[in-house]
């Protein structure tokens, strides 16, 4: 079992353009999934919480969030009145169109929240460009072609860094060197969660010292090393156990347990019951 056998969600076409409401983005919330598409979302009414990867936040309204493919979504809830805007880009096209890795590279900048909280004046302008897509999204036959959203895509990924400079979202190198070792460590476990359980492993490969490491994690994000580690194992485990047939015993190995009986344990340990009963519930 490899680690790119967790069920991956990914839109049916180039792109996707509408709005949702928080009655039915709390459908999305019961159990956590791996999105493999780009997704610029803008929280027009309501609020919400949402843990994206290992962190949590809380979003309301005018916030401007993308989650980018290969993003652990889980939301935990909406409230009722919530509305939000979107604009979905597969995989593929965001794989062929991304010109955000080029504006990273040169820069050095380095994203430090996936949620800007965007001006009224500005929220109004995003607002009417998300309608003005959805219209032309909608009309027969459709206005937007695959090549009109590329230019479009590549609109908003300048324009969402442009938001991320502006409202110091970015940090540019040399940064702290607390929050570089903490995005350095979050990045390690998301890549190797399912084979490194312990945060000595990760302290090694960052040649720091265990305390130290431990000491900065917690000072930067309020949780310790070990949560952070456990969230992501926890994250994709129960992606698996509802998205997916695999039994406990393949999950286990997915995830770099020794056997069913430890994974098990662990799973118990945290949430409280089985990976069994999870699934069932």
């Amino acid at each position: 079992m490899k680690k790119q056998d967790v069920p991956l969600l990914d839109c049916p076409r180039d792109f996707l353009i509408g709005d949702a409401s928080g009655k039915i983005l709390n459908e999305y919330g019961r159990f956590p999934c791996k999105i493999m598409c780009g997704v610029y979302a803008l929280i027009v009414k309501g609020t919400a919480k949402a843990t994206i990867n290992i962190t949590p936040y809380e979003f309301a309204e005018n916030d401007l969030i993308y989650f980018e493919p290969g993003t652990f979504l889980l939301i935990h809830k909406f409230s009722e009145d919530a509305l939000v805007y979107y604009i979905i880009f597969s995989h593929a096209f965001s794989q062929k169109n991304s010109v955000q890795r080029t504006i990273t590279d040169k820069t050095g900048m380095v994203s430090k929240n996936a949620v800007i909280h965007v001006p009224e004046e500005k929220a109004e302008v995003l607002k009417n460009m998300f309608l003005v897509l959805t219209k032309a999204s909608n009309c027969t036959p459709s206005m937007l072609t695959s090549d009109i959203m590329a230019s479009v895509f590549n609109v908003f990924q300048v324009s969402y860094n442009t938001y991320l400079l502006e409202h110091k979202q970015f940090s540019l190198h040399p940064q702290d060197r607390k929050e570089l070792i903490y995005q350095d460590y979050c990045q390690l476990v998301l890549n190797h969660y399912h084979e490194w359980h312990f945060v000595s492993q990760y302290a090694d490969r960052m040649h720091l010292s265990l305390p130290h490491l431990c000491s900065t994690i917690k000072k930067v994000s309020g949780q310790t090393a070990n949560e952070l580690i456990v969230n992501a194992i926890l994250t994709d485990a129960k992606s698996r156990l509802k998205l997916t047939t695999q039994t406990a015993k393949e999950i286990a190995f997915a995830l770099g347990f020794e056997s069913s009986t430890a994974f098990n344990r662990f799973f118990q340990t945290y949430m409280n019951m089985t990976p069994r009963a999870y699934r069932n519930s």
